[in-house]
């Protein structure tokens, strides 16, 4: 059971379910289904009847991960694992990097400034998780520099960290995006992005579909022991 956080937006759930489609062309033996925690249907609630693996598709460990997942799983009193979330993972580091790449970045140009986006979260040690990739990008790169930035609650924000960016030199800047999928925050982070080269979210990135497999089959592993 695949829960994503949910989005008014139909980008969003169409994201999700065409992530799932490359999870189950991975292990086609295995029933995968998707739902979401909120404003889209189907719930978490409403899906989970019988013993399930339940795999929250967040890429941090904030609010949702630390109580809205585990409060549904209770609600709906049916025996079910709960997996980590997808990050901290390199393969999420991966599939960023390919986004900037079809969106035209270049790697190791000194003249490219990098906001890496997120949404921003009042969990600190989420927000922290970003931007300990940024600096890892920031040393490894070659670019003029990276900053992580945030849609909502945390700082800095996408205009701050553009500032910052081109105050070190940078002449272009390009956005990564540390989204899933489309929605309100990754809109909100381009449109005050200017004129900046904007990565699409991971979606259906390969590498993300086998880490969600991998959340399962650690999970089960855990189970496994622990029995």
């Amino acid at each position: 059971m695949a829960v994503a956080h949910g989005s008014r937006d139909p980008r969003s759930a169409a994201s999700i379910h065409a992530l799932l489609d490359v999870v189950r062309s991975l292990r086609p033996e295995l029933d995968v289904r998707g739902c979401f925690l909120d404003l889209c249907a189907p719930r978490l609630s409403d899906v989970l009847r019988g013993p399930s693996v339940v795999v929250p598709l967040l890429l941090g460990k904030a609010h949702h991960a630390r109580v809205d997942v585990p409060a549904a799983v209770t609600e709906s009193r049916v025996p079910a694992v709960v997996t980590d979330v997808l990050g901290p993972d390199p393969r999420l580091e991966s599939a960023a990097l390919r986004r900037l790449s079809e969106a035209g970045v270049d790697f190791g140009d000194s003249s490219l400034g990098v906001v890496l986006a997120g949404a921003g979260s009042s969990h600190a040690p989420a927000n922290e998780a970003v931007a300990h990739v940024a600096r890892r990008w920031a040393r490894e790169s070659g670019w003029a520099g990276v900053e992580a930035a945030f849609a909502s609650i945390a700082s800095p924000t996408v205009p701050e960290a553009i500032e910052r960016l081109k105050a070190r030199g940078a002449s272009r800047i390009a956005v990564a995006s540390w989204f899933l999928a489309p929605g309100l925050l990754p809109d909100k982070v381009a449109s005050l992005a200017g004129d900046a080269v904007i990565a699409r979210p991971l979606g259906d990135d390969v590498e993300v579909a086998q880490l969600v497999l991998d959340r399962y089959d650690e999970a089960l592993a855990r189970q496994t022991v622990a029995a």
